[in-house]
C-alpha cells in the first residue's frame, strides 16, 4: 500500500476529505458515493494518486507548474534556508532582501519600463490590486499635476501659488475614473473586484450586485466569425467595438482596459494581426491605463518571459502569478511602469492598499529559485523552439469529427468540440453537461490524463502541460484524447 500521510491510510484520507474538505469549483455532491481524487506525489509531468495510479498532467496544475514536479528538493532547500534566516516579515513600510531581489528580477524580465513590482498572494489579488491602483492613479495624478503647476518655472523665484480658473482646477484635482473594460467570456479571478471584471455570467450571477462598473467587449474568438472575413476586417471590427464602448460610457470615467494576451476561458483565443497595436492606440487616445492580465501567460507559457513582449502590447500594468513560482508557493504581482508609479513618489502620498503576505520572504525565495531553474534549463527558449512541433502534434486531433478547431500558441492550446464541423454547430447547454462533465472529464481521468473540459463559452478541451513536457508527453496526450473523443462522438 502506498504511504500517503503519517497516520492516515487511503481509506482514512477519503473519510476525512468527505467530512471536512471543501474543494474549489467542485460539485461536492458528486463525491457522496464516489472517491475524492487524492493526489499524493508528482514527478516531471506526472502525478500519482493515493491508490498508486499515475496521471499525465496536461494542465500543469491549472496552467501554473512551469518546471514540472521534480524540483521539490532544490526549491525546498531555498525555502528552508530562508526560513532559517527570516521566516516572515511584512512589506508594509519595510523591505527584506528576497522581495527586493525578486522585484529587481521581475523588472529585468518585464518589457519596456515596467519596473515597479507590487507583490500579492495570487492571481485574483493581482487583478484586485491592479484595478484599485488604476482607480487611485487618476486622483493621484490630478493632485500631482496641481502640485507641479504651483512650482514656479524659475527655481530661484519666490514659491508662490499659481492661480487656476475653476474649470482647470476641477479637472486636475477632481479627476476620478473607476470603470474597467474587459472581454466577454474572459476569466480574471474570484474576489469581488476580480469577479466583477470577469466576462462569464455564470460565475458572476450568484454574487450580484458586483463592484461597479465593468463593461465587456468582444473577444478574439474568430472560429464563429464569417468565413470570408479577413484578419484585417476582424481586427477593425474588434477595435471599433472597443472604441464605441469607451465613447458610449464616457472616456473620462474609464480607468482601465484589462485583457489577457491570449484569452484562456473560451479556449486559447490568440489576437489577430494589429489588434494589440490598436488597443494600445485607443488607450493612449483616451488616457486609459492598459493592463495585460498575464496570470497564465507570463513566465514562459507562450514562449516568452512575458506575452506582452511577444505581442508588443506595451501595457501600463501587468498582473502575474502562477508561473512566477511554478506554483511551488502562493505568490503574484502587479508590475507597473515608471509613469504609473510617478504620482505616488511624493512623500505625502501612498497607494492605499496592502496584502499581509505580499512579498512573503519564503515565497519570494521560492520564486527566485524557480526563475533560476527556468534560466538554467532554458525553459522559455525551449517552449519557443518546440511550439511548432507541439501544434503539429495536436493538429492530428483535427481529423476527428468532433474536433472543430485547434487554437493557441506556446504550450497553451484548446480544442473546440462541435456537433457539425461543416456548419460549426455547437452543443446545447444540456449536451455540454452530459458530454463534458458526464463523460469526458471522468473518462480522461480514468485513462490517466488530466485535462480540462470547459464550457465557459463554447465547449473546449484545454491542453497546457508543464513546460518541461516533451514529444513523448504530447504524443501520449494525443493518443488518449484521440481514443476518448472518438468514444464521445459515438455516444452523441
Amino acid at each position: 500500500m502506498t504511504t500517503v500521510s503519517p497516520g492516515l491510510s487511503p481509506a482514512e484520507l477519503q473519510k476525512a476529505a468527505r467530512d471536512h474538505l471543501w474543494l474549489h469549483f467542485t460539485q461536492m455532491g458528486g463525491y457522496l458515493d464516489s472517491e475524492v481524487p487524492i493526489i499524493v506525489r508528482g514527478e516531471g509531468c506526472y502525478l500519482e494518486d493515493a491508490n498508486g495510479k499515475r496521471y499525465l498532467d496536461a494542465l500543469a496544475g491549472l496552467f501554473a507548474v512551469q518546471i514540472g514536479y521534480s524540483y521539490g528538493d532544490e526549491v525546498g532547500e531555498a525555502a528552508a534556508a530562508q526560513m532559517r534566516e527570516l521566516p516572515f516579515y511584512t512589506n508594509w513600510s519595510y523591505a527584506h532582501p528576497r522581495a527586493i531581489e525578486l522585484a529587481a528580477e521581475v523588472a529585468s524580465l518585464a518589457p519596456g519600463d515596467l519596473n515597479r513590482v507590487f507583490f500579492v498572494s495570487g492571481g485574483s489579488e493581482a487583478i484586485e490590486s491592479a484595478w484599485k491602483l488604476a482607480r487611485q492613479y487618476y486622483s493621484a495624478r490630478g493632485e500631482h499635476r496641481t502640485a507641479l503647476a504651483r512650482i514656479p518655472a524659475d527655481p530661484g523665484a519666490p514659491h508662490v501659488r499659481v492661480d487656476f480658473d475653476a474649470e482647470q482646477a476641477a479637472k486636475l484635482t477632481g479627476e476620478r475614473r473607476w470603470k474597467a473594460i474587459s472581454r466577454h467570456v474572459a476569466y480574471h479571478g474570484t474576489t469581488m473586484g476580480a469577479l466583477s471584471i470577469n466576462g462569464i455570467p455564470a460565475l458572476r450571477n450568484p454574487f450580484e450586485p458586483l463592484v461597479p462598473d465593468v463593461l465587456h467587449v468582444r473577444n478574439t474568438n474568430r472560429y464563429h466569425r464569417p468565413t470570408k472575413e479577413t484578419e484585417e476586417q476582424f481586427t477593425h471590427f474588434l477595435l471599433d467595438d472597443l472604441e464605441q464602448t469607451i465613447e458610449a460610457t464616457g472616456p473620462e470615467t474609464v480607468a482601465m482596459v484589462i485583457m489577457e494576451p491570449v484569452q484562456n476561458a473560451g479556449g486559447a483565443f490568440t489576437p489577430p494581426e494589429g489588434y494589440w497595436r490598436g488597443v494600445r492606440e485607443i488607450c493612449d487616445r483616451y488616457e486609459i491605463l492598459l493592463c495585460a492580465d498575464e496570470v497564465i501567460t507570463a513566465f514562459g507559457r507562450v514562449g516568452a518571459w512575458f506575452a506582452s513582449e511577444r505581442y508588443d502590447i506595451r501595457p501600463d500594468l501587468i498582473t502575474c502569478a502562477k508561473g512566477l513560482s511554478s506554483a511551488y508557493a502562493s505568490i503574484g504581482a502587479v508590475v507597473a511602469t515608471d509613469r504609473v508609479m510617478e504620482p505616488f513618489l511624493e512623500s505625502s502620498r501612498m497607494f492605499t492598499h496592502g496584502i499581509t503576505f505580499g512579498g512573503h520572504p519564503v515565497q519570494a525565495a521560492i520564486a527566485l529559485k524557480n526563475i533560476e531553474i527556468m534560466k538554467r534549463e532554458k525553459i522559455v527558449e525551449r517552449v519557443a523552439a518546440e511550439q511548432g512541433n507541439v501544434r503539429d502534434t495536436l493538429a492530428q486531433l483535427l481529423e476527428l469529427p468532433i474536433v472543430g478547431d485547434l487554437r493557441g500558441t506556446g504550450f497553451f492550446y484548446a480544442l473546440e468540440l462541435v456537433k457539425d464541423k461543416e456548419t460549426r454547430t455547437t452543443f446545447t447547454d444540456e449536451e455540454c453537461e452530459r458530454l463534458l462533465r458526464g463523460f469526458l472529464t471522468p473518462r480522461m481521468f480514468e485513462a490517466g490524463l488530466i485535462c480540462r473540459a470547459d464550457d465557459r463559452g463554447d465547449p473546449v478541451i484545454q491542453i497546457s502541460p508543464p513546460l518541461v513536457a516533451g514529444q513523448t508527453e504530447f504524443d501520449k496526450i494525443v493518443g488518449i484524447l484521440g481514443e476518448v473523443l472518438t468514444e464521445a462522438w459515438e455516444r452523441i
